[in-house]
Parts: C-alpha cells; sequence; structure tokens
C-alpha cells in the first residue's frame, strides 16, 4: 500500500485546481460552496448549467473508461479530483447517482446497446438519474421490494411506489428494482433491475418536506408505467446481482471528497468558535481536536481501503466506512449547535411568506446528519453487516410474526 502522490499526480493537482479557481471565481461563482446536504434545493437551474460545463469542458466521469467518455484516471487522481472539487466549493452535484451508480452499473452489467444510449447522457451531464430502491415496507430489507413488474409483448409495465428517492423530481431517468416472479424463494431471486424514463403517464412524484424545509427525497407511485424490455440490465430474476453491484460502486474515491466535504464544515464551526469566544471553552476545544482526528482516521482508512489487498477483493475494513462517518457526522451537527449557543435555535424568516424559515449552513448541517445513522443502510443494519460478514458472528435472531 502505496498512498504517496507522484509528480504526476501533483501536477494533475496543480492543473485541476486551476481550473476549479478560474470557473468557480468566475462565471459559476453563484453556486460555488452551494447545494451540499440540506441546501438540495438551492439554484437547481445554476447548477444544472454547471453539470452542462463540467461535460463539455471534459470533467464529468474523471474515473470512467476512456471508451465510455470518461478520463480514464488512475486511482489517486481520483482521489485528487474529488478532494479539490471539494476543496474548492464546487457545488452539490446534480449528476452524481448517474456518473457514480447509474453508469458504473450499466458499464458492468448492462449491454452494448445499453451503454451506448445512456452513457454519453450521464457524461455529458444532460441526463439526470435517481435510484429506484426503497419502498414503505422494503428499506434496508432490499429483498423485500413488492412493486412488479408484468410482461406486456416485449415490455414491461411497472405498478406500485418507491420513497426516499433521492432527487426523483429533477431526474430524467431512475433504475428501477422490481418483482418479476412472486412465488421464487428465496425472495431476492425474483427481482429484475429496470431503466425507465421519469416523465411519462403512470409516473407520479410526490417531494417529501423534510425537517430542513427542503425536499430532496420523494415518493414516486407507478401505476402501469412502461418500462422497455431493451431496458432491463442483466436478464429477468438477476436483478439482485446488479443491485448489488451498484450499491459496492457506492463506496468509490467519492468518499474522499465527502471527507474534504467535512473538513470545510469542520473549518468553518472552528470559525465561529473563534469569532465568538466558545474556542476557550475547554470542553469545546477538546472536541473540536477530537472532530480533527476523527476526520482524519477516517481519510486514511477510506485510503487503505481503496488501496486494497492483493487479489482486488475489499478488505473486512470497508464494512466499517459507513457506520464510522455517520457517527462521526451526526456529532459535527452537534457539536456545530453548541459552538452556535444559544443563537442555534433561531433562524431568519424566509423571503417568500408562509415558506418557513431560512436556515444557516450550520442549522442545515445539524438537522441533515440527523438523517446520517438513517439513510443507505441504518447504524443496526450496518452493526449486522459488520458481524455477520467481517466478524463470522451467527446471523441475527428472525422474529416471526405474530
Amino acid at each position: 500500500m502505496d498512498l504517496r502522490f507522484s509528480d504526476e499526480d501533483e501536477a494533475f493537482r496543480a492543473e485541476a485546481r486551476a481550473w476549479l479557481t478560474e470557473q468557480l471565481d468566475g462565471d459559476f461563482a453563484g453556486v460555488k460552496g452551494r447545494g451540499g446536504p440540506g441546501d438540495e434545493h438551492a439554484l437547481f437551474d445554476e447548477r444544472l448549467a454547471w453539470e452542462h460545463h463540467l461535460g463539455a469542458s471534459g470533467w464529468n466521469c474523471v474515473g470512467w473508461p476512456k471508451e465510455h467518455g470518461g478520463r480514464g484516471l488512475s486511482l489517486h487522481q481520483q482521489v485528487i479530483w474529488f478532494e479539490e472539487y471539494a476543496r474548492a466549493g464546487g457545488p452539490g452535484r446534480l449528476g452524481h447517482i448517474g456518473e457514480g451508480l447509474a453508469g458504473p452499473t450499466i458499464m458492468a452489467f448492462g449491454s452494448a446497446d445499453q451503454q451506448e444510449r445512456f452513457l454519453p447522457g450521464i457524461v455529458a451531464g444532460t441526463d439526470l438519474w435517481a435510484q429506484g430502491y426503497s419502498e414503505p415496507n422494503a428499506g434496508s430489507d432490499l429483498a423485500n421490494v413488492a412493486t412488479r413488474a408484468e410482461p406486456d409483448g416485449d415490455d414491461w409495465r411497472i405498478t406500485g411506489q418507491k420513497v426516499w428517492t433521492s432527487l426523483a423530481h429533477w431526474s430524467d431517468w431512475v433504475f428501477v428494482l422490481a418483482r418479476t416472479d412472486r412465488d421464487a424463494q428465496p425472495k431476492h431471486r425474483g427481482i429484475s433491475y429496470f431503466l425507465m424514463p421519469l416523465q411519462q403517464e403512470g409516473v407520479e412524484i410526490r417531494p417529501i418536506r423534510q425537517v430542513t424545509g427542503t425536499s430532496e427525497f420523494n415518493e414516486v407511485f407507478f401505476e402501469g408505467a412502461l418500462a422497455k424490455g431493451v431496458d432491463l440490465v442483466g436478464g429477468v430474476n438477476n436483478g439482485w446481482k446488479v443491485a448489488m453491484g451498484t450499491l459496492a460502486f457506492e463506496r468509490g474515491a467519492s468518499t474522499l471528497g465527502q471527507q474534504m466535504h467535512f473538513r470545510n464544515e469542520l473549518d468553518d464551526i472552528v470559525t465561529v468558535a473563534r469569532g465568538n469566544g466558545r474556542i476557550d471553552d475547554p470542553s469545546i476545544r477538546q472536541r473540536l481536536a477530537q472532530a480533527h482526528a476523527g476526520l482524519e482516521i477516517m481519510r486514511w482508512n477510506t485510503l487503505r481501503v481503496l488501496s486494497g489487498p492483493d487479489g482486488g477483493a475489499p478488505p473486512p475494513a470497508t464494512m466499517i466506512t459507513k457506520l464510522y462517518w455517520a457517527n462521526w457526522h451526526r456529532s459535527l451537527g452537534e457539536l456545530a449547535m453548541d459552538v452556535l449557543g444559544p443563537v442555534a435555535t433561531l433562524a431568519d424568516q424566509a423571503v417568500v411568506p408562509g415558506d418557513g424559515y431560512e436556515l444557516t449552513a450550520l442549522q442545515r448541517l445539524f438537522l441533515f446528519t440527523r438523517s446520517d445513522t438513517i439513510y443507505a443502510g441504518s447504524n443496526q443494519i450496518q452493526r449486522n453487516i459488520i458481524g455477520e460478514r467481517a466478524l463470522g458472528l451467527p446471523p441475527e435472531p428472525k422474529i416471526a410474526p405474530k
């Protein structure tokens, strides 16, 4: 494991930093630092223009192979790009589900025709994607999906409900897990993986207003919506394998960019603590130091995990990643409120009457991080995964319904 950056890597860092600085201090200065967690509603049109600009300038999907429109960057250079993007205050990405999940899945499991039709729009930043996994009774227990797909000639009709669908109200496409065999045992064997347009008859999207006042998440209802047979990925009843592949792509080099965003948040908290005198409180100083140490541990462990052992199989340490950062980030939100003190409970009235209150960045941080230990696998599920898959402990006992 060699975590040092070469001279070529550092030259790439200088190139990336110079380009980001020029763009985000120039025509796109207005989106700098906007659109992150709890701020997803901000400046949609301007951030969509940024997505198009990234694509046109060759800075989208930088880790993708060149034959699929990417730059084919090495892992080290991908790490550099994501860190520099966050360091420069790059806006929250509208296309991250396409770049990080849909695209890699289509490359790994899709047909040549699917790759030719879907990948260019993701690279260009013109096609936005959402993920149709969770349902009211199938969140962490993904094999329990009830949304069904019925054959319609060569195509399929999808009926059911998805929930917590990030950015669906802005997206063009969604990848959907649907049950194609209701009698299959075990249940995950009867699931298929579809690529579907969201702007069609039979699809209704209802935004879910969150405690932050924004509506990043949505409910999506399908009533006989069309999924074309040519847009089925991996074959009928083989969706579980494809879905697990999608989830594996979620833990890539972009996590280093996430951590740099965490660093920016911690730096903002330190700035506030210096400004209001809370930095002189010994308990606050101790918690700030602990937050810094925790973030450094997170970064080095991620670099170690991404380097991987010989043979390419992810090490068991990979399984601690989500549990660790979710708890760390939630604690950071609590620290932000304690540093702000009583003023943390005050918010400015929104410009639009009746539309709640306008939150500061640190208030949004606190409210949003309450969800970190729930979404993408709750803490309880993460501990089960660590116990069963990393430590080899017996599975958690199943309690039969009464």
